[in-house]
């Protein structure tokens, strides 16, 4: 039993002293107002991954954000496990591509004070790039999304679409400490 932990220790010090783990994400906040009514929404995405070799990493996004007031606030949670693959390099900067499988669930008030929920999944690629500002410190930012999404709200049909797009409701900002 003793040498089966020693051989489990080893394994997992070797494994540990290549690792190159990653962890970091976004924050965002942005206000809106239309005819005298004005909204804020606040979003928070932390990330951690973990680079298999010099051209891919896996990770996993996790995503928190609230947006309107009493009488329409809603709340989104989601998750987002992806593969990261880099594309072309240089010097300190990656284009990349991440393969991504999203789930989101969105509750809150909708029309009349009714409660609303909706399910809504993803699964396509999403650009980015990446830039190296010291051995530690990484600015990543993505934009866009090409692939396939599905939202459901309760006691409703789904929406599936096909998404093709870089627009600005896609874009995405977020520092990283690479250990």
């Amino acid at each position: 039993m003793k040498k089966i932990f020693m051989t489990i220790a080893a394994a997992f010090v070797a494994v540990s002293m290549n690792a190159q783990v990653y962890l970091g994400g976004g924050i965002g906040f942005q206000s809106k107002s239309y005819d005298g009514n004005s909204t804020s929404s606040f979003n928070f995405i932390p990330e951690i991954g973990y680079s298999l070799d010099e051209n891919s990493a896996i990770g996993l996004g996790f995503g928190f954000s609230t947006s309107g007031k009493d009488e329409s606030k809603q709340t989104a949670v989601s998750v987002n496990p992806y593969y990261r693959y880099n594309v072309v390099k240089f010097d300190k900067v990656k284009l990349f591509l991440d393969g991504t499988f999203e789930f989101e669930t969105v509750k809150g008030n909708g029309y009349n004070d009714d409660d609303y929920k909706e399910n809504s999944w993803g699964l396509g690629v999403r650009p980015g790039v990446a830039v190296n500002l010291n051995d530690n410190i990484s600015f990543v930012s993505t934009f866009g999304f090409f692939g396939y999404k599905s939202s459901k709200p309760d006691g409703d049909k789904a929406t599936n679409r096909v998404a093709l797009g870089l627009d600005a409701s896609q874009l995405t900002f977020g520092l990283f400490y690479n250990f």
